[in-house]
């Protein structure tokens, strides 16, 4: 296969498409935070159970996504699922203005949404190595975080604005998004070609494959295990936050939009700056390194009652600090999976990482919300700040030190 340059035209309008994606489903984030704890009077709990329903489709049958997306054509199933977010998004301000909306109706919608969503990622992280070759995707994987971390940036922004106006309605802004992406994903110019013929296996013996290799793998298996704890303290902080910025803090609505938004533009940041600090530092460090940030940001958001000045100013900069951790580490971590991992596998290497990262969410986010009523949230994002630095001291410690000395596939 051909390496292509990450600004091909088919890579600009996958970009695209995954920007728009990144745009609505911030704006989604906020306006679901605000639906479940202000609009329906649900506690910390019901936006854990919420999250974690969203998450949950990952646990059940995420590893069968990546057998399908090594079997099927990709571009397909990628337009396929952003179509099915699309539809899913516009029925709840459609059961809001009927007054039908109650907090169970909108946890089955929001796991109809992550079952659409497995679907999706799946293709989609398999999709990449096609389409820029592997040369390209240190360059491919940058690009779209900074996509991410723009939208991270207005769409928060916009969500917060809009979920004050009325909850339900912000939701429409992420249907337009999927919608947007699927038509530009079918446009996107790939020659996307079947797998080739080959006697069928059972696809419990494909699923094994795929999962064999992610956890016998010297830098991936340790990746994998750090990452999957990472996700259940991350939950946590995701739920936890909402609760502890709109309750402890008193941010409100739009506060919590630009808090988020915040983060965006640390993401775009350390997207910026992970090149230059990867190279004093190797692949593998900036992803340390990033998450020790990322923690750091938290403690930050812990103490700030205790510190002089404005609150929502102490919480963009915590914000930021968290941004731009995940903006250093996520570049060489999703490269380094791509890279090393050969064509027929990526559907069920990515498959297999993400619908365990998920599943961790789905602990984590309730967890978070249950430990933060039995406590306090503001020791809930204690532990999971500890949880984080901790996970990251292990990687440091592990053969994904030698990361940077692996061949590509």
């Amino acid at each position: 296969m051909t390496d292509r340059p990450a600004t091909a035209p088919g890579f600009g309008r996958f970009w695209a498409a995954s920007t728009v994606t990144g745009f609505g489903a911030y704006v989604t984030s906020v306006a679901i935070g605000v639906l479940v704890e202000v609009d329906l009077d649900g506690t910390a709990l019901d936006l854990g159970w919420v999250n974690a329903a969203r998450w949950a489709p990952y646990l059940l049958v995420g590893l069968f996504a990546g057998v399908l997306a090594d079997r099927v054509r990709r571009r397909p199933l990628l337009a396929g699922a952003d179509l099915a977010r699309a539809a899913v998004l516009a029925a709840v301000p459609l059961l809001a203005a009927l007054d039908v909306l109650t907090l169970a109706t909108l946890t089955a919608l929001v796991a109809a949404f992550g079952l659409a969503a497995v679907v999706g990622d799946a293709a989609q992280q398999s999709f990449l190595p096609r389409l820029v070759g592997a040369a390209g995707l240190g360059r491919a994987n940058t690009r779209l975080q900074q996509g991410d971390a723009a939208a991270q940036g207005a769409g928060p922004l916009l969500g917060g604005a809009l979920a004050a106006a009325g909850a339900p309605l912000a939701l429409l802004v992420g249907a337009v998004g999927h919608l947007a992406s699927g038509v530009l994903v079918l446009a996107t110019p790939l020659r996307d070609p079947g797998p080739p013929r080959a006697p069928r296996r059972a696809v419990l013996t494909e699923l094994r494959e795929g999962v064999r290799w992610v956890y016998r793998h010297p830098t991936l298996r340790p990746l994998a295990l750090t990452t999957h704890t990472w996700f259940v303290a991350n939950a946590a902080i995701g739920t936890v936050a909402v609760t502890y910025l709109l309750t402890v803090l008193d941010v409100g609505a739009f506060g919590l939009g630009v808090a988020t938004a915040a983060a965006g533009v640390g993401t775009l940041v350390g997207t910026s700056v992970a090149h230059r600090v990867g190279r004093r530092t190797g692949g593998a460090g900036t992803v340390v390194g990033g998450r020790i940030v990322e923690a750091t940001g938290v403690l930050l958001l812990v103490v700030l009652p205790l510190l002089p000045g404005p609150e929502l100013v102490g919480v963009v900069v915590a914000q930021l600090l968290f941004g731009v951790g995940m903006g250093v580490e996520g570049p060489f971590e999703m490269s380094h999976r791509q890279a090393v991992t050969p064509d027929h596998l990526q559907g069920r290497t990515n498959a297999t990482m993400r619908s365990f990262n998920r599943a961790a969410i789905v602990v984590g986010a309730p967890a978070g919300g249950a430990l933060a009523l039995a406590t306090s949230p503001r020791t809930a994002l204690i532990v999971a700040a500890a949880v984080i630095a901790a996970s990251t001291l292990a990687l440091a410690r592990s053969g994904f030190r030698h990361a940077d000395e692996l061949p590509t596939a």
